[in-house]
């Protein structure tokens, strides 16, 4: 599994601002000594306001939330890979160690990327233990088609494009699809990290896959192209099922898109 890069990660929608003003600017220590020796002025340097001092605490903060997050998703991500368990007490041994603290909100945000971006949800097997297992977003099949231990899973990407025709009425033109993907930093003809050539995905392995329909508008001059949910959608999933999966991603804030993948 390669690693996940770091400018695609998932900023969930949630900000995490009740978390960060809860903390003391001397109680931010997530990134060891780096940490306290960034939010501590040189003794040649003027002194640094409170206000000032709370805003450097606040970036540092989120900044080690930031790579936090991106081990454990690597973590899950190489354990989905190897279709081996996931115990609570390895992602806190392991992964965060000496931040155990941290881990609900940074297991909250892993697990929301993965279901965002990765078309992934992590299901608890086993509470007493907090044994963990992946299943796919939607019971859709996508991504054991492609366990190949290269490619990352892509299912996230056909979960939105499933959702927005769902929401245009059972059929999207295709210029308002790349209108939405592109607030997810998602852009036809360009390489995507995790999705690689995303129209070539869209109008041509999916369609193959019977995932998606993709056909020119009846009497369209010059031509242009609309999405349909394929045969196979409609086989793995159902309408109903997207219609609570929005639902719970509407919870977590205003829009359905997940914001464009945040640099850490």
């Amino acid at each position: 599994m390669p690693v996940v890069p770091t400018n695609e990660l998932c900023t969930p929608e949630e900000d995490l601002q009740g978390q960060v003003q809860a903390q003391d600017p001397a109680e931010v220590q997530l990134l060891g000594a780096e940490a306290e020796a960034a939010s501590t002025p040189l003794a040649s340097s003027p002194p640094v306001s409170s206000s000032s001092a709370a805003v450097d605490a606040e970036i540092l903060f989120k900044q080690a939330l930031s790579v936090m997050t991106t081990q454990l998703l690597e973590f899950l991500l190489l354990k989905y890979g190897t279709k081996e368990p996931i115990f609570q007490a390895e992602m806190l041994n392991t992964v965060l160690r000496d931040n155990q603290a941290h881990f609900p909100v940074v297991f909250r945000k892993a697990t929301q990327c993965l279901q965002l971006v990765f078309g992934l949800d992590l299901k608890e097997v086993d509470p007493r233990e907090h044994i963990y297992a992946m299943v796919p977003t939607l019971g859709l099949t996508l991504n054991e088609m492609q366990r190949d231990g290269q490619s990352m899973p892509k299912a996230g990407l056909l979960v939105t494009a499933l959702s927005l025709i769902l929401l245009e009425g059972d059929r999207v033109p295709e210029e308002k699809v790349w209108g939405a993907l592109s607030r997810m930093g998602v852009f036809a003809g360009i390489e995507h990290g995790i999705y690689g050539e995303p129209k070539e995905l869209l109008t041509q392995v999916w369609v193959r896959a019977g995932y998606l329909q993709y056909r020119q508008v009846p009497h369209s001059h010059p031509a242009r192209y609309e999405f349909l949910w394929g045969p196979r959608a409609y086989a793995e999933t159902s309408k109903q099922q997207v219609k609570d999966y929005l639902r719970r991603v509407n919870g977590r804030g205003p829009r359905f898109f997940p914001p464009r993948c945040a640099e850490v």
